[in-house]
């Protein structure tokens, strides 16, 4: 019987998240009541306070999962270029087909425009980007003036800018060719001549796998 009720309390944790993040994602975080998300996951009050005592909390746990998101399954070299290269194609996947990072995103830039931004999660998202380059740079693939912390702060930047603009003009139907032209400009100021062939700007072979195969 304990082991019924946890899987019903983690069915209806999961049922929570999803309704909250179809009504964030539609509705901004403002403009949503915990009633709409009752309603829309279909629970009682009393499940949703037993998860989640308020709407930040809840608003928050969508926030973090979106930090999941960032990173392919694949990342096939681990560290490197081509890890953040699929990583920024993996997120703009998941922005497509997962309303949970849809919702996730929007908050973060919800409460940053409104001046009560928590920088945590850019902080995070900038220090991944960060250690990959790094690394790439300490094996020769990225040049050694390259300031590794400003392109980091630099490339999270123009992706947020890009699938916004994605966003507004095409619903993000583009947005894999708008992420794989950041990376066609990008490459040849950062990565040495002789190695810029290694690295692909529409993402890696295995990443295209993935996304293929999860489309089936």
């Amino acid at each position: 019987m304990a082991r019924v009720r946890q899987e019903r309390a983690v069915a209806t944790r999961q049922a929570i998240l999803d309704g909250a993040a179809v009504v964030f994602d539609s509705m901004g975080f403002g403009s949503t009541s915990l009633t709409d998300i009752v309603r829309q996951a279909g629970v009682t009050k009393g499940a949703l306070y037993f998860h989640f005592p308020s709407k930040e909390s809840l608003a928050q746990a969508l926030v973090q999962e979106q930090f999941v998101a960032v990173t392919s399954p694949s990342e096939s070299e681990g560290f490197g270029v081509q890890s953040v290269i699929d990583r920024s194609h993996w997120l703009a996947e998941q922005l497509c087909v997962n309303v949970r990072v849809r919702a996730g995103i929007r908050l973060v830039l919800e409460h940053g425009l409104a001046g009560d931004g928590d920088a945590a999660p850019y902080d995070q998202w900038i220090e991944q980007v960060r250690e990959a380059l790094a690394f790439a740079q300490g094996r020769g693939d990225v040049k050694p003036e390259v300031d590794i912390a400003d392109l980091a702060v630099h490339l999270i930047g123009a992706f947020t800018g890009i699938q916004i603009t994605s966003q507004v003009r095409t619903g993000r139907a583009d947005i894999h060719d708008r992420v794989a032209d950041l990376w066609r400009f990008l490459l040849p100021s950062i990565i040495p001549a002789r190695r810029l062939g290694r690295f692909d700007p529409r993402g890696s072979g295995a990443l295209r796998a993935e996304s293929a195969a999860g489309a089936d």
